[in-house]
Protein backbone atom coordinates (compact mmCIF):
# COMPACT_ATOMS: atom_id res chain seq x y z
CA UNK A 1 0.00 0.00 0.00
CA UNK A 2 1.62 3.34 -1.10
CA UNK A 3 1.91 6.63 1.16
CA UNK A 4 -0.09 9.58 0.44
CA UNK A 5 2.61 11.63 1.40
CA UNK A 6 4.53 11.74 -1.82
CA UNK A 7 1.45 13.18 -3.18
CA UNK A 8 0.51 15.93 -0.75
CA UNK A 9 4.39 16.82 -1.11
CA UNK A 10 3.93 17.42 -4.84
CA UNK A 11 0.27 19.28 -4.36
CA UNK A 12 2.57 21.73 -1.75
CA UNK A 13 5.10 21.86 -4.32
CA UNK A 14 3.00 22.70 -7.16
CA UNK A 15 1.13 25.85 -4.81
CA UNK A 16 4.28 27.16 -3.75
CA UNK A 17 5.77 27.42 -7.48
CA UNK A 18 2.34 28.77 -8.48
CA UNK A 19 2.83 31.82 -6.22
CA UNK A 20 6.87 32.25 -7.08
CA UNK A 21 5.71 32.19 -10.28
CA UNK A 22 3.09 34.69 -9.77
CA UNK A 23 5.63 36.85 -7.57
CA UNK A 24 8.49 36.53 -10.10
CA UNK A 25 6.23 38.23 -12.78
CA UNK A 26 4.27 40.62 -10.53
CA UNK A 27 5.22 41.49 -7.20
CA UNK A 28 8.73 41.97 -7.63
CA UNK A 29 10.62 45.28 -8.16
CA UNK A 30 13.17 45.36 -10.93
CA UNK A 31 15.95 46.47 -8.01
CA UNK A 32 15.24 43.29 -5.93
CA UNK A 33 15.31 40.79 -8.71
CA UNK A 34 18.69 40.06 -7.77
CA UNK A 35 17.97 39.63 -3.93
CA UNK A 36 15.01 37.34 -5.28
CA UNK A 37 16.74 35.14 -7.19
CA UNK A 38 20.04 34.68 -5.33
CA UNK A 39 20.81 30.69 -4.49
CA UNK A 40 20.16 31.57 -0.61
CA UNK A 41 17.40 34.08 -1.29
CA UNK A 42 13.65 34.58 -0.51
CA UNK A 43 12.71 31.61 -2.62
CA UNK A 44 14.90 29.03 -0.21
CA UNK A 45 15.07 27.66 2.78
CA UNK A 46 18.58 29.31 3.34
CA UNK A 47 16.70 32.85 3.34
CA UNK A 48 13.88 31.90 5.89
CA UNK A 49 15.77 29.45 8.25
CA UNK A 50 17.76 32.53 9.07
CA UNK A 51 14.80 34.93 9.45
CA UNK A 52 13.02 32.32 12.01
CA UNK A 53 15.54 31.98 13.83
CA UNK A 54 15.95 35.82 14.90
CA UNK A 55 13.51 34.47 17.41
CA UNK A 56 16.14 32.87 19.36
CA UNK A 57 17.54 35.71 19.47
CA UNK A 58 14.70 37.77 21.14
CA UNK A 59 13.95 35.94 23.35
CA UNK A 60 17.69 36.06 24.67
CA UNK A 61 17.58 39.78 24.51
CA UNK A 62 14.73 39.25 26.29
CA UNK A 63 16.01 36.67 28.97
CA UNK A 64 18.86 39.55 29.85
CA UNK A 65 15.55 41.21 31.95
CA UNK A 66 15.25 37.52 34.03
CA UNK A 67 16.99 37.41 37.31
CA UNK A 68 20.35 35.34 37.25
CA UNK A 69 19.42 32.66 39.63
CA UNK A 70 16.69 31.65 36.97
CA UNK A 71 18.91 30.80 34.01
CA UNK A 72 19.77 27.14 32.83
CA UNK A 73 23.70 27.28 32.14
CA UNK A 74 23.01 23.34 30.00
CA UNK A 75 20.13 25.76 27.69
CA UNK A 76 23.10 28.59 27.45
CA UNK A 77 25.54 27.05 27.06
CA UNK A 78 23.78 24.66 24.15
CA UNK A 79 22.69 27.66 22.77
CA UNK A 80 26.06 29.40 22.17
CA UNK A 81 27.95 26.24 21.25
CA UNK A 82 25.16 25.79 18.51
CA UNK A 83 25.17 29.73 17.60
CA UNK A 84 29.35 29.44 17.50
CA UNK A 85 29.17 26.49 15.39
CA UNK A 86 26.75 27.33 13.10
CA UNK A 87 28.15 30.80 12.52
CA UNK A 88 31.05 28.88 11.22
CA UNK A 89 29.11 26.66 9.34
CA UNK A 90 27.72 29.00 7.10
CA UNK A 91 30.70 30.29 5.73
CA UNK A 92 31.84 27.13 4.86
CA UNK A 93 28.99 26.10 2.99
CA UNK A 94 27.89 27.38 -0.79
CA UNK A 95 26.51 29.36 -1.22
CA UNK A 96 27.75 31.12 1.66
CA UNK A 97 24.98 32.21 3.59
CA UNK A 98 25.40 35.62 5.15
CA UNK A 99 22.24 35.89 6.83
CA UNK A 100 22.56 32.40 8.83
CA UNK A 101 26.14 33.81 10.17
CA UNK A 102 24.36 37.05 11.82
CA UNK A 103 21.95 35.38 13.44
CA UNK A 104 24.41 32.76 14.96
CA UNK A 105 26.82 35.47 16.00
CA UNK A 106 23.99 37.17 17.68
CA UNK A 107 22.34 33.94 18.94
CA UNK A 108 26.29 32.43 20.37
CA UNK A 109 26.39 36.35 21.79
CA UNK A 110 23.73 36.36 23.35
CA UNK A 111 24.09 33.00 25.28
CA UNK A 112 27.44 33.68 26.28
CA UNK A 113 26.46 36.82 27.80
CA UNK A 114 23.74 34.66 29.66
CA UNK A 115 26.20 32.42 30.73
CA UNK A 116 28.31 34.73 32.19
CA UNK A 117 25.42 36.71 34.05
CA UNK A 118 24.68 32.52 35.26
CA UNK A 119 28.58 32.03 36.41
CA UNK A 120 28.62 35.34 38.04
CA UNK A 121 25.91 34.75 39.91
CA UNK A 122 27.07 31.18 40.90
CA UNK A 123 30.30 32.53 41.92
CA UNK A 124 28.84 34.98 43.99
CA UNK A 125 26.40 32.38 45.37
CA UNK A 126 29.53 30.20 46.62
CA UNK A 127 31.10 33.15 47.94
CA UNK A 128 28.03 34.26 50.30
CA UNK A 129 27.89 30.67 51.24
CA UNK A 130 31.71 30.45 52.78
CA UNK A 131 31.83 33.50 54.09
CA UNK A 132 31.03 33.72 57.24
CA UNK A 133 30.82 36.96 57.65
Amino acid sequence: MASSAPNKLRISTKIYNGIIAVADKHLIPEKLRPLWNHSAGPKTVFFWAPCVKWGLVIAGLGDLARPADTLSIPQCGALAATGIIWARYSLVIIPKNWGLFSVNVFVGGVQCVQLFRAFMHQQEQKKLTTDPS
